[in-house]
């Protein structure tokens, strides 16, 4: 691999890290202030990919960068207040079976509305491109857009948690909710900002991410599985696990999607030889790029077994 390409599979990785956390820091927040495991999260980063889109073909795509993850944040508040607070007292199963229902809700809604066919909703025209060109390789304006404003809001979550009252009132109202309420503090008014909160950052993943990706009905059911990989690898509630394990798992499928070495020649540098007529041969000619959708998996299993909570995580899953 050529020093290029090597800078270039780098830089791929940590934008495709950095959007997995965008995509998984909502959930983080949601389950390590309020033990709520949201199902249907990456239901809200579709819908304010969509929205986005629509608001975006009225009046462009800067108001809809601010709007449509406001509408997100809005729907969700209302969801938690008038829904899930009820189901909550019934724990964990009746909250997954809830958010689990909601998924394909929405994405019932999202066909009826917008049809089954990916929509129209492109990347704007001021940052469409390329800022950076590097031996033949250029890098979209609109990337580093994206990932300079990722950074931005870990810093922003960051600060607001572990530097304001404002986040010791959160966190104070899972682990003790009797006190906070003592002390004048409204405390289901507090889990619906942070739920309402989280979906519209799920909401503003959608709109950065869903002119890159394609905004379609099923970008919900092909994303959210990765984000329970990057929450639980990173440690349930843990920010900061969710950071490092998104830049982790990004930067190991990248890497993995660039190598073309099979198992043959893995086992071949061991010094084994493989008989090219033989059963096995077929299986050992799969390469690492092949194996790399399933490599995030691979790593959620290890963690799980070696380590239940996670890499930065104070309770196990």
């Amino acid at each position: 691999m050529s020093l290029e390409i090597l800078i270039f599979t780098i830089f791929n990785g940590v934008l495709y890290g950095m959007f997995l956390f965008m995509l998984s820091c909502g959930l983080t927040l949601i389950f390590g202030m309020m033990g709520v495991l949201n199902f249907a999260h990456a239901s809200f980063f579709m819908l304010g990919a969509y929205f986005a889109y629509q608001i975006s073909s009225f009046i462009g795509y800067w108001p809809a960068l601010l709007i449509a993850p406001i509408l997100v944040a809005i729907l969700g508040a209302l969801i938690e207040k008038y829904a899930l607070r009820g189901i909550h007292k019934y724990g964990h199963v009746a909250e997954l079976l809830f958010t689990f229902g909601l998924f394909y809700i929405f994405e019932e809604l999202v066909q009826m509305i917008w049809g089954k066919a990916p929509v129209a909703y492109e990347v704007p025209d001021i940052l469409n491109f390329p800022l950076i060109e590097f031996s033949g390789i250029s890098y979209p304006a609109y990337s580093i857009f994206r990932l300079l404003l990722s950074v931005l809001i870990f810093i922003m979550l960051y600060r607001i948690l572990t530097k304001t009252k404002t986040g010791l009132i959160i966190k104070a109202s899972l682990s003790h909710p009797n006190m906070v309420s003592a002390l004048g503090h409204d405390v289901p008014k507090v889990f619906t900002y942070v739920f309402g909160f989280g979906c519209g950052l799920a909401g503003l993943a959608g709109v950065l991410a869903g002119n890159v990706i394609g905004t379609e009905p099923s970008m919900a059911l092909l994303l959210g599985p990765i984000v329970f990989v990057v929450i639980v690898v990173g440690g349930l509630g843990s920010l900061k696990g969710a950071l490092f394990s998104s830049l982790l798992i990004g930067m190991i499928q990248t890497l993995a999607i660039s190598l073309e070495f099979s198992i043959n020649d893995i086992l071949n540098i061991m010094g084994y030889d493989v008989d090219i007529e033989s059963k096995i041969n077929s299986f050992t000619q799969i390469t690492i790029s092949q194996l790399a959708p399933i490599v995030p998996y691979l790593l959620l299993i290890i963690v799980l077994i070696a380590r239940p909570r996670g890499l930065f995580g104070d309770r196990d899953v």
